[in-house]
């Protein structure tokens, strides 16, 4: 991974070490889907992703990790690699940080594994909203562990369904795909009061969408 060349030679040795067994593991991960070389290089860009905007760079490298996998994910479905007749659906915010996280987390709620969602922002935070995460949590889910992250040409190409909200012209829009604009307030700066209207009419909505796609829901939204 650390080749003469290589613009990433100034990481720390532990930065380094930790992106090599990343590498490992995704290598093993997409065997025959992917070589070594397309591994470091999306696991390396990714972690380029949240290093210029990272206040705490202790985590950088699993950061890096979790999004490389999910790009290589949605990779093998745009080269045809993964069929398996699973909807996709994105959803883009400004932030990803609350109206997009609350998305998904009821989306992978809702939907198990019947469906696959991913989340991205035109312009990520630094964190999800706690106030989002709060409120969420009065319904039983739990996105603390999730974080900010980019879109990136290889998601939303290997998305059905494009879900935006309030992120405009910054929102990118690549022929054949379905989009859907949600005009919902931005939580941002919101206390929990105010963000729980906001997380119960994207329940709504995701429930749906998911109806509308044919995807069986095992749980329903509260009355």
């Amino acid at each position: 991974m650390n080749r003469v060349d290589d613009p990433h030679d100034d990481l720390a040795i532990d930065a380094r070490l930790v992106l090599r067994h990343a590498a490992a593991r995704l290598a093993e991960e997409f065997a025959g889907v992917f070589g070594a070389e397309t591994i470091e290089r999306f696991l390396l860009s990714s972690y380029d992703q949240f290093a210029g905007r990272a206040t705490v760079t202790t985590f950088l490298p699993l950061l890096a990790e979790r999004f490389a996998r999910q790009r290589l994910r949605a990779l093998a479905r745009v080269e045809g690699k993964v069929v398996d007749g699973r909807p996709v659906v994105l959803f883009l915010c400004v932030h990803n940080a609350g109206r997009s996280q609350m998305a998904l987390g009821f989306f992978t709620r809702h939907a198990g594994e019947r469906a696959v969602a991913w989340s991205g922002g035109s312009t990520p935070g630094v964190e999800v909203n706690p106030a989002a995460v709060a409120a969420m949590a009065e319904r039983g889910i739990d996105i603390s562990a999730e974080f900010p992250k980019p879109w990136t040409d290889e998601i939303v190409r290997a998305a059905d369904v494009v879900v935006t909200m309030g992120c405009g012209d910054a929102c990118p829009i690549f022929p054949g795909k379905r989009y859907e604009e949600w005009e919902l307030d931005d939580p941002a700066g919101l206390d929990l009061a105010d963000v729980r209207p906001i997380r119960d009419e994207i329940e709504r909505r995701i429930l749906t969408l998911l109806a509308e796609l044919g995807v069986a829901t095992t749980t329903t939204a509260p009355v």
